[in-house]
């Protein structure tokens, strides 16, 4: 297991759900991918309404809907491999927004295999 600790870096990488990538849905390519090339790990979170650069609004109403919710990729790991998304990023996401921000990592770690959370 990789130790993460002190200063890192997170990326949040926004796109919408519908957003493709070799036919698949982009936010399933992309945490795949981000797995695959060895980063602490990825979070994606699916909202609720958004907008972005077009200023078309995405929203879950009953009156709007849309199949275009937002989605947001979460990655914290090093600068390093921070280094390594900017290139995964370009080639695997086309309309989106991506920050980058530093951030301390208080606890990192996984659960003991076969055992559950225990208070």
């Amino acid at each position: 297991m990789r130790v993460l600790e002190g200063e890192q870096v997170m990326a949040r990488i926004f796109f919408g759900e519908s957003d493709k990538w070799h036919h698949r849905p982009l936010v399933d390519a992309l945490v795949e991918r981000l797995r695959q090339e060895g980063f602490a790990g990825a979070t994606a979170f699916r909202g609720v309404a958004g907008f972005g650069a077009g200023s078309h609004l995405h929203t879950t109403s009953i009156l709007r809907l849309s199949e275009d919710l937002p989605v947001v990729v979460e990655v914290v790991d090093t600068e390093e491999q921070m280094k390594r998304l900017e290139a995964v990023v370009e080639e695997m996401v086309g309309d989106g927004l991506v920050t980058l921000e530093k951030v301390r990592v208080l606890k990192y770690s996984a659960r003991a295999s076969g055992k559950g959370h225990q208070a």
